[in-house]
């Protein structure tokens, strides 16, 4: 269905997201490889999907997005908001 989505709104809707909290890290990776380009944000003790009964869930730290992301061979990226590409801080 996402990569449907993903043809059906071409030029329209640029983003989709996979709640990784939904479906988990397996999940995750089938979406990403059938049109889905954002996981979202992490979280911090997210309580609500596990209160719904969700097994996934509770948070993820930024490595944790790197691993599954630069997993696949694919190129982590942080975003604003509004999808703006978040520049990294520059090292000390």
């Amino acid at each position: 269905m996402h990569a449907v989505g993903r043809i059906a709104y071409h030029g329209h809707i640029h983003n989709i997201q996979a709640s990784w909290v939904k479906i988990g890290r397996p999940g995750v990776r089938q979406l990403l490889n059938a049109g889905v380009n954002d996981l979202g944000g992490t979280l911090m003790n997210e309580n609500i999907s596990r209160a719904a009964g969700a097994s996934h869930g509770q948070g993820l730290e930024p490595g944790d997005f790197a691993e599954i992301i630069e997993g696949m061979g694919r190129t982590l990226a942080q975003r604003t908001t509004r999808y703006g590409r978040v520049d990294p801080a520059p090292a000390a």
